[in-house]
């Protein structure tokens, strides 16, 4: 016998689907973004369109992005016909199997509309674009440096799971282990929406697999994330502010990826600002990769400061702060990962090391939409 309340549950539940839908299709004016669909795809039709490649791929990506969210919501629209069906037959004739599998899948599909709604919280100006994702050891050479590797796998392989490009820009490898630094640039929609979360100083406690004496270590690994931005950024770099200097690439454990001083850096003088590039073979490709990140960097730059004046007026003082430890990953005396600023934590180390960290990335955007 099929009881009223679990029946009564499953009603309030398809409810709130159909509510949430309602929102969803008013917030996200899907009429525009079929229409915008339609005039993209009509210009990929163009003879010419591959003509200039990367203002090609930035149309097939804003392309992608408008079907992904378009088809997502049509699959919670029909997730939720579906689920609306089912109750009214089992309303008029209970049946325990059927009931139990629409349970199920209703379960799955709330899981569904939690993930569509992170999406939307991605409303930033800059959240769509390719991400760029620094990584920094800090004081303490092996130990920091290691852990950097560490986290670089991480993020690697958090990029993997998303359907993300990832290209190493630079990459300095450690004296002995891991990486003294690392650039990383990658390619998908809405990567900096997500990735922004990740900016801040990041603690490893664990017993060090360095220290012949077994001691426990605390390590910090700086993360900076910036949105990659295309050439019409509106920001002035005068050439004679510019240090550029060229060097041998080199890859993870120090092989040499050529033999020639391809790999760029360049030094913004008057703010220290210091960016490096060595993915490609020709310099002059390097020198133009290195100043697309230099002008991400100092309009960055330009919006912190801007926000920084801001919370001085409003006498606030942001607890995001470049510089700020964000979060801790505790391998001993107990195993724990826990974000400092959502107070989000879990004990499984392992599958956050295994890029499994999007629990992190939804707290953080919940806080800071509320």
């Amino acid at each position: 016998m099929v009881s009223y309340m679990e029946l009564a549950e499953i009603r309030n539940q398809a409810e709130w689907m159909a509510k949430k839908l309602e929102e969803y299709k008013a917030s996200l004016d899907l009429e525009a973004k079929m229409s915008r669909i339609e005039e993209l795809e009509n210009e990929m039709t163009y003879p010419d369109f591959w003509n200039d490649q990367e203002s090609a791929q930035k149309v097939i990506d804003e392309s992608n992005g408008l079907k992904t969210m378009v088809d997502k919501y049509k699959f919670l629209e029909d997730g939720h016909e579906n689920i609306a069906l089912t109750y009214e037959l089992i309303k008029e004739e209970p049946d325990a199997e059927m009931q139990e599998e629409l349970e199920s899948e209703l379960t799955e599909l709330k899981g569904k509309f939690d993930e569509f709604e992170l999406q939307i919280l991605l409303n930033g100006e800059y959240d769509a674009n390719n991400a760029i994702l620094e990584l920094h050891p800090g004081a303490g050479g092996t130990e920091s440096q290691d852990w950097a590797s560490m986290l670089l796998r991480m993020y690697q392989r958090f990029c993997d799971k998303q359907g993300w490009k990832v290209e190493t820009m630079d990459y300095q490898p450690g004296d002995e282990a891991g990486v003294k630094s690392v650039t990383l640039r990658i390619q998908g929609h809405n990567a900096y929406g997500y990735l922004k979360a990740e900016k801040g100083i990041h603690r490893l406690v664990r017993i060090s697999p360095f220290d012949s004496s077994g001691r426990r270590h605390t390590s910090f690994v700086s993360c900076d994330v910036m949105p990659e931005f295309d050439d019409n950024i509106d920001i002035e770099v005068r050439t004679e502010d510019l240090r550029v200097d060229t060097y041998r690439a080199s890859g993870a454990g120090g092989q040499h990826i050529n033999t020639t001083d391809s790999a760029v850096r360049i030094t913004h003088v008057p703010t220290g600002v210091v960016v490096s590039c060595q993915q490609e073979r020709s310099q002059i490709k390097n020198r133009e990769a290195a100043m697309k990140m230099l002008k991400a960097k100092l309009y960055q730059r330009e919006i912190e400061e801007q926000q920084k004046k801001l919370d001085e007026i409003r006498g606030e003082k942001s607890d995001i702060a470049w510089g700020s430890q964000i979060r801790s990953y505790v391998f001993h005396p107990y195993s724990m990962v826990k974000d400092h600023r959502t107070s989000y934590e879990v004990g499984n180390t392992s599958g956050v090391m295994d890029g499994d960290i999007m629990g992190f990335i939804d707290a953080y955007l919940r806080m800071m939409n509320m």
